[in-house]
This record gives structure tokens, C-alpha cells and sequence, in this order.
């Protein structure tokens, strides 16, 4: 009997193990190498695109692929750029690869040159899962140009450290902005590869169905349900695991005067501002890298602290928006606490006038319930890992 409980923690701690070892769809070269094979390549990609201890760059060029372009996100290829801040095209210093920045305020896209010096474009960036996170969007910017000019597109997969759970309301497309790009809830719950299938699929790519030339190199060991710690920050006001969590309820503080953290230590687990009374916590803002105006700057903030919530709080929330109703409650500012931003971040019209007739966080989640019924049922086709 002790012989068969210990086989029985043996296979348990080796199931653990198991799970635990996920594989990324960079690490997975026997997959996708031979389709680079004689092929010139463009990477999208950025400081995320890990396979192992290695970047997918150095690990390309080892493997003697022709790599002609690499096409940079939001914050740059090296991931240290401001939110929003334009981010000018160069050359990789190490690789002597031309960087091109998608990021650069030019709206039109890339350039028929720079389609040009391609034949495949390969995808390795790490996603956090939300609508507002704008990696995806440039992702489909480049799929659609892809579409375009006739090039193949390959997709190595990443986990989506909110991927286990989905939330809030489908965007209103009469909102599709830079933080909104397609018909989804703020939180998807996809990885990129399952969210490219679905959007090749459903028509979101240049208003045709299947019109990518699209192959996704799933990962290896991963369900919709494993935890999933992100080996380096994806962008710099999202240092680790809870400001990840924690963003899909805090985000909306963008489009108000309160601080999120933006410019200490902890951005997206804290908020305050100096106006907002009854707290004995305080925190100041200053310019840093990743932060350099950041709002309420060099002022005492009064607010709420929420970097001690444990692993299993953070994974058991959802959006809550308890935390933008306290602070507009206790501001007073009636209208004016939102900018029209607030809209293009919670995707819908009316959630604005909710907040200010007194609704609780509670019943405003629940006016979004068939919406994430919906587009569970819609998302299903398209899903590479168990839920």
C-alpha cells in the first residue's frame, strides 16, 4: 500500500512538472524552420521574443534564416519606449537587421518597400490578452498587408497570462480605435494564435474570410487554465504577474486625472490622486523610464495600494470596476472625471452613464453577461488548448 501512494506522488509531482514545462512556439524550431527554408524573412516582434534564454533573432540568424526586416510594436523592439510615444525606425546594432517601426505615427502602414523585402513574416510577440493591448492590433495591421501583397504569415505562439477567464463587453466597432481593433471583450481570453485563427477566419482580416496565408505554431503543455509567469516584462508599465492581473481593472484611470501607478515602482497596482480623501496610503509620481510625464507627476497621491493581493486573489478577479467607481465618488467631479478616452478603453456608450446614476460594479458586469456568453460560444472553433 505505501509502495502505491508513493508511485501515486511520483506520477502526481510528475504531472506537475508536466504542465509546468510549457514549450513556446519558438521554441518548437522543428515546426517552423523548414517552412523559412530559402525564404527571405520579416520578424514582428520585441524584447518578448524569447525561445528559452535566447531571443527568436539570434536564434533565426544561428539557423542561417534570411532575416531582412524586423517590424517593432508600441514601446519599440527593445521595450522601453512610453506609452504612445513614436518610436522612429533604425537598425538592429547587433544583427545590422533594419528595424521598422510600426509605431513611428505614420498611420498608413508599412510601406509597399518595406512588403517588399519579405516573403514570410513570422510573428513571435508576447500578449496579455486584452482588447486595449495594442500588440494584437499591429499584429492584424501587418496580417493585412500581408493579405496584400501575397506573403505567408507564421504565428509562434505564446501563453496569455489572462487567458483564463473572459470578460467585459464586445467593442462597439463605431469605437475601433488604436486601444480597439476588433469585435472582442476587453479580456478574450486567447492566445495571438487563436485570436489571429479567429480573425482570419471571421472576416476581420481585409473583410474576407480565410484570406491569410496563415500557419500557427501552437506551444506545447499548456491549457487555457495553467498559470503562466511571463519571463520578462511584455511592456514597461506592466513589470510583473499583478500589475497583469490587475490591468484589466485599473486601465479605464487612462482616460481620468487619478494616477495608476504610472511612475513608481508599482504602475497598475495603485491608484490615487491628490484631491482624494479618506486614505492613510500615499504615493508620488516622478518621471522615469517608460513614465517620463506620467500624470499627477511630483504629487502627493492619496489612494489605495493593491500590490499585496496573493496569486489566487489576483486569479479569481475579474474586471472590477469598484476601484474607478470609489475614486469617482470621492472626487466629485461628476462628468468631467472621464475623458471621451474612457469609452474606446470599456468598448461601449453607456457604461459611462452607468457609473454616474450610482449603478455598483456588480450590476454593470452583469449587463455584459450575454456578450461573454456570445463570444465564448463564437471563440470556440478557434481554440488551440483546453479551457
Amino acid at each position: 500500500m505505501k509502495r502505491f501512494f508513493s508511485l501515486l506522488i511520483i506520477l502526481a509531482i510528475t504531472s506537475l512538472q508536466m504542465i509546468a514545462q510549457v514549450r513556446t512556439g519558438d521554441e518548437r524550431t522543428d515546426q517552423y524552420l523548414p517552412l523559412l527554408k530559402g525564404k527571405r524573412v520579416a520578424l514582428f516582434s520585441n524584447h518578448t521574443g524569447l525561445a528559452g534564454k535566447k531571443h527568436v533573432l539570434d536564434l533565426l540568424m544561428d539557423q542561417k534564416v534570411n532575416v531582412t526586416a524586423i517590424f517593432s510594436p508600441e514601446h519599440g523592439f527593445r521595450g522601453t519606449a512610453d506609452a504612445g510615444e513614436h518610436v522612429s525606425s533604425s537598425v538592429d546594432p547587433v544583427t545590422g537587421v533594419p528595424i521598422l517601426s510600426m509605431y513611428d505615427g505614420n498611420k498608413k502602414g508599412p510601406s509597399a518597400e518595406s512588403m517588399n523585402t519579405f516573403d514570410v513574416l513570422v510573428v513571435d510577440i508576447q500578449d496579455v490578452g486584452l482588447r486595449f493591448y495594442t500588440y494584437y492590433i499591429t499584429m492584424i495591421e501587418l496580417m493585412e498587408s500581408c493579405v496584400a501583397y501575397n506573403k505567408n504569415v507564421v504565428l509562434l505562439d505564446r501563453p496569455n497570462p489572462n487567458g483564463h477567464y473572459v470578460d467585459g463587453p464586445i467593442l462597439d466597432m463605431s469605437l475601433k480605435s488604436g486601444v480597439g481593433g476588433l469585435p472582442i471583450p476587453v479580456v478574450h481570453g486567447m492566445t495571438l494564435g487563436e485570436l489571429a485563427l479567429m480573425a482570419n477566419h471571421e472576416g476581420w482580416i481585409a473583410g474576407k474570410k480565410d484570406c491569410c496565408q496563415l500557419t500557427v505554431i501552437p506551444c506545447e503543455n499548456y491549457t487555457h487554465q495553467t498559470p503562466y509567469e511571463l519571463p520578462v516584462p511584455p511592456s514597461p508599465n506592466l513589470p510583473n504577474a499583478t500589475s497583469i492581473y490587475l490591468y484589466p481593472s485599473l486601465c479605464y484611470f487612462e482616460a481620468t486625472e487619478v494616477s495608476l501607478g504610472r511612475g513608481t515602482d508599482k504602475p497598475f497596482q495603485l491608484y490615487g490622486h491628490p484631491k482624494m480623501g479618506g486614505y492613510a496610503f500615499c504615493f508620488i509620481p516622478t518621471s522615469r523610464n517608460g513614465a517620463k510625464t506620467p500624470p499627477q507627476m511630483d504629487q502627493w497621491c492619496w489612494g489605495k495600494d493593491l500590490s499585496n493581493l496573493t496569486t489566487e486573489e489576483l486569479r479569481n478577479m475579474h474586471i472590477d470596476l469598484t476601484y474607478l467607481i470609489d475614486a469617482y465618488t470621492r472626487l466629485g467631479q461628476g462628468d468631467k472625471f472621464f475623458t471621451s478616452f474612457f469609452e474606446k478603453l470599456i468598448g461601449k456608450k453607456d457604461i459611462r452613464g452607468m457609473i454616474e446614476q450610482g449603478m455598483t460594479a456588480q450590476q454593470i458586469q452583469a449587463t455584459w453577461k450575454g456578450d461573454v456568453e456570445k463570444f465564448k460560444k463564437q471563440r470556440k472553433p478557434y481554440l488551440l488548448y483546453k479551457e
